[in-house]
């Protein structure tokens, strides 16, 4: 059983969530890709703009009937911060132990993946496919894993590497859609058009619920 894990503040989820989760799904041949919205996220300077429930209805808006995407509450259900750690354990405990669990963020995540609650520990529970940016290098990867303290390994895919656990990290390049949710958020309050940046049925649930607008969509 291979899975992806995306997660996200999804504040809001847009066509760049979807089209990433979408490729790294297809290309590594993954059952299911998994959105996982983040509750409270550790490493955001302050709570995200809209409340967990809109936040987790747009990613199910978003994913609609989609055979390869679902969306899954599972930090929403907990207290506290929503930890990866405590993600990738809890998935291993529904799906199964054995199941192959393919953990998919961005590099800027990832280079600050020694902040993370019990971060050595995260490369046990799943593969980790890292999306890179212009000018990031399969090199420049091996050089981080080394400097956190991660025996790595080349295997014969120049953007593979083996690492102690049993487990590889992955440098992937999927379509870049150059979208913001911090744009969105701004331009809605602008009254700008947000239209072919995201599902429309996410559209219309902004606009309905009168998100990043005013108090309303506090609610």
């Amino acid at each position: 059983m291979k899975l992806g894990i995306l997660g996200g503040t999804f504040d809001p989820i847009h066509l760049g969530h979807l089209r990433t989760a979408e490729e790294i799904g297809q290309e590594l041949g993954l059952e299911k890709v998994y959105l996982i919205p983040s509750a409270s996220p550790p490493h955001k300077t302050s709570e995200p703009v809209a409340p967990f429930h809109h936040r987790l209805t747009m990613a199910q808006l978003a994913v609609g009937d989609s055979a390869l995407l679902e969306v899954l509450d599972l930090e929403g259900k907990r207290p506290g911060f929503s930890y990866s750690i405590e993600t990738l354990r809890e998935f291993h405990h529904i799906f199964s132990p054995d199941a192959e669990l393919y953990f998919i963020l961005g590099i800027d995540a990832f280079l600050e993946i020694k902040t993370w609650k019990e971060y050595e520990e995260l490369f046990y529970y799943a593969h980790f496919v890292i999306i890179q940016r212009a000018g990031f290098h399969p090199r420049d990867l091996e050089v981080f894993l080394l400097d956190i303290g991660l025996n790595v390994r080349k295997t014969k895919q120049p953007d593979v590497l083996d690492v102690t656990s049993g487990n590889t990290v992955i440098l992937k390049t999927p379509t870049l859609i150059d979208i913001s949710s911090t744009r969105i958020r701004k331009w809605v309050a602008n009254g700008k058009s947000i239209r072919f940046l995201l599902p429309e049925r996410v559209m219309n649930y902004i606009m309905e619920k009168g998100l990043y607008r005013d108090d309303a969509g506090h609610r």
